[in-house]
This record gives C-alpha cells, structure tokens and sequence, in this order.
C-alpha cells in the first residue's frame, strides 16, 4: 500500500521532471511549426548544454547559474547556425529526406561527444542549486525546483515574445502561410533561423538546470528528445500551452505509477497514455480540432 506521503513526493517530482519535458517540446513544436520539420537532433542539443555545463563547473569552477546566460547566448546562434548551414539545404526536400538529415545530425553530435569524451557517466558537483529543502513532509532539491520554475517562466517569455511583439507576429505569419508572408514583406529565411535560434536556446535552458541533477553522458538527451515528441503530439499541434502541459502530464504519469505501480516500465504507462490520445484525440488534449 503506497502511503500519501510517497504519493505526494511521487506527484511533485513527476511535475518536476515534467517541467524539463514540457519545455524541450515547446522548443520541439516552435521549429516543427515554423518549418514542419521535426528535430531528431533535438535532444542533442539538450546533451552538448549538459556538458557545457560539467566541463565549465569543471574546469573553470563556474557554477550551473553563472554558465547559464553564456549558454543561452551560443545556443541561439547555435541553432541559427544549425539550420543556415544544414537544414535550410533540405527546406524543399521530402519529408523522409528531412527525417534523415536531423536524425543523421543528432547521431554526429552524439557519437562526437562520444568520440571526445567516452561514454563515462559524469556529475556536475556540488553547486548552489544542490541542497535539499524540506517542505512538509515532501523533499525537494532546489535544483527540480528552479528547473520547473525556469521552464515555465521561459514558456511564458517565449509566448509572449511570439504573441506580443513585431517578430513574434512574423513568426506566426510565416508558420501559417509562407508565401503570403514573403508578399507582405517579410523575410521568411531570417525568420526560419530566428525559429530555430529560439527553439534550440529553450532547450540550451532545459540542459543547463538539468545536468545540476541528472547524469551527464552522450546518451542522456535521447529519451528527452523521444519524451519531447510523445509531448507534442500528446498536447496538441498549434496548441503552445497544449504543448507544455503535455509535458507535465508525461511527467506526471512517468512519476506517480511509475511509483504506484511499476517502477522499471513506467514509460509504458506513458506510451500507453499516448495511444489513448491518438485514437480518442487524434489532434491532441488542446489542439485545434
């Protein structure tokens, strides 16, 4: 018999976790919406901020915060880069062609950190986001806690900036209609970088906060980037909060049967729920039917 406090450390930490999910799939669903291509390097990316973060700790003794703005910065052009020198040759190709170019770019990545670095688990040590509080009978690491804040208030931004500001409303032109964008003006291949630019920092964000916590090695942003996509799907296409609640509620239930249940196949809960959502909601929890 699972006790309430367990449940309630179960629901917390799912939420928690979840938050990570929600805000790799809003990076995810930004690209996807701009360009209708779907990232498989995506959890890559996640993975490279993750390292960035133990080798700056390290060797430079930096701690998680004070790495973070600076790899926020080299995300965005990062991401900026990754679709001027690679995706933007492949904009007009088939999807299947497209499918391939991310999925091969994510296994370069993956298998050069591999090269460089092996494929030692590493920890980031002990940084101003490790202790433990105590809430209740509920415990919470400052780290889970400052993740989820940050994924959520980084959601918040990036809506805003998309629904609020004069890029923002380029962006949503150029994801509705192309054509009808470049006629009013706007220049849809700098809008198309500025898409990617965004959507690989939000996840630059995620892996900075979650290597304060979670294990660093060259497969670690893989479920991440599979767990992103269920997100999508699950919360809606088009639907921009949809997305990140889908998160949390893959977290959610990855976190409390996985403990009322059964621990070692908690992600079948997870697909499972997955394909409940495909068959009664084909579109999504929120998406626009």
């Amino acid at each position: 018999m699972i006790s309430g406090q367990i449940l309630l450390q179960s629901v917390i930490s799912g939420m928690f976790m979840g938050g990570i999910y929600a805000l790799v799939a809003v990076g995810l669903s930004l690209i996807f919406g701009l360009m209708d291509i779907v990232n498989f390097a995506h959890g890559d990316y996640l993975m490279l901020a993750m390292f960035a973060t133990f080798w700056a700790n390290r060797l430079l003794g930096w701690d998680p915060l004070l790495t973070l703005p600076f790899v926020l910065v080299i995300w965005y052009f990062a991401g900026q880069a990754t679709y001027r020198l690679v995706i933007r040759r492949v904009l007009n190709a088939p999807m299947v062609a497209q499918m391939f170019c991310t999925f091969g770019l994510g296994i370069f990545i993956r298998y050069a950190v591999y090269f460089l670095w092996s494929a030692d688990v590493r920890k980031v040590s002990d940084n101003l986001l490790s202790e433990v509080m105590q809430v209740g009978t509920v415990f919470i690491t400052r780290a889970e806690a400052a993740a989820f804040a940050a994924s959520l208030a980084a959601t918040a931004l990036v809506f805003l900036f998309i629904k609020r500001t004069r890029l923002g409303k380029a962006i949503q032109a150029t994801s509705q209609n192309k054509a009808a964008a470049m006629e009013m003006g706007i220049y849809t291949d700098k809008v198309n970088a500025m898409g990617w630019g965004i959507g690989i920092m939000c996840v630059g964000l995620g892996g900075v906060l979650l290597a304060t916590y979670y294990p660093v090695h060259y497969y670690a942003g893989w479920p991440f980037s599979l767990v992103a996509y269920i997100a999508v799907a699950m919360g809606g296409f088009g639907s921009f909060w949809g997305v990140y609640l889908g998160g949390i509620i893959i977290g959610l239930i990855e976190g409390v049967l996985g403990t009322v249940l059964m621990p070692t196949y908690k992600m079948v809960f997870v697909y499972i729920a997955f394909i409940l959502v495909l068959i009664y909601r084909p579109k999504g929890l929120f998406g626009k039917f």
